[in-house]
């Protein structure tokens, strides 16, 4: 089971939650388009921009021509006093991250807080279980340590939270096999320090504060437990060494190209 927590955009916080008049300037056609960090995590503070990953699909010229290809697109605007940013890749792309292993890809394509889906989404979601493996752990022990490494450096909330979402999403998808990134969830499924949703809390007043709460020793000595618990899972772990449907991805995106899809015959699909 590779799905999270099904939340509406209005109960993830999001200030804006119809965004489709914001959708309908992207260029191109898009597969998908979801919302990711904070909201998607389940800190949001009142002061956080809200961040969109998606994929859109190029037509086949673009690969073959003499022109450099528009892999990543990134835009970034503001509305209603809102930033708001929109990062999606070329579907050939996203797809080669998602066999590196990349669990942040895989959260965005998982997101339950979808506001842009295609029946190309739908396929891509459905192969996503084959693409996981016990070396995803390495992806999120890597992410928690270069956000304790920041927390170290700016003692900022946001990074320690961080910290914590990336260990505890690694240990129970490797115990379950589900990418789950919304910590308040996680937080009843996996043993967590106590203080946690204390720390949630305090982080909803502003997105850059200083953490406070319990001392230095003691979240030092719970974030190196979880990284014992994250190897120690990844060892017992059920999941697979390699991916298995290898095949099947490149099938899908021979298909999509030829058939200069991404979104099923129109080129913005279906918007929530």
């Amino acid at each position: 089971m590779t799905t999270a927590t099904d939340i509406s955009l209005e109960r993830a916080g999001l200030p804006v939650t119809d965004l489709r008049p914001d959708l309908a300037h992207a260029p191109g056609p898009l597969a998908f388009a979801t919302v990711s960090g904070a909201h998607l995590y389940g800190f949001p503070s009142r002061d956080s921009d809200v961040d969109l990953r998606g994929v859109h699909v190029l037509p086949a010229e673009d690969l073959v021509g003499l022109r450099e290809p528009e892999e990543t697109r990134t835009r970034m605007w503001e509305r209603d006093g809102v930033e708001l940013d929109l990062v999606t890749h070329d579907l050939r792309k996203f797809v080669r991250l998602m066999l590196r292993p990349n669990g942040y890809v895989l959260e965005q394509l998982l997101s339950p807080l979808v506001v842009h889906t295609s029946p190309l989404h739908t396929e891509l979601t459905a192969l996503a279980p084959g693409v996981l493996t016990r070396n995803h752990a390495h992806h999120y022990r890597g992410f928690a340590g270069t956000q304790w490494r920041l927390h170290g450096n700016n003692g900022e909330l946001k990074s320690l939270l961080y910290t914590f979402r990336a260990l505890l999403t690694g240990i129970h998808l490797m115990r379950t096999g589900e990418v789950q990134a919304h910590l308040p969830t996680l937080l009843t499924q996996v043993d967590a320090p106590a203080y946690l949703p204390e720390l949630i809390a305090a982080k909803a007043e502003a997105e850059h504060i200083a953490a406070t709460g319990p001392d230095a020793e003691t979240v030092t000595r719970d974030v190196t437990e979880l990284h014992r618990v994250l190897d120690e899972t990844r060892t017992r772990s059920r999941l697979p060494d390699a991916v298995t449907v290898l095949e099947d991805l490149h099938d899908l995106v021979v298909r999509a190209r030829l058939a200069g899809r991404g979104t099923g015959g129109h080129p913005l699909g279906r918007v929530r």
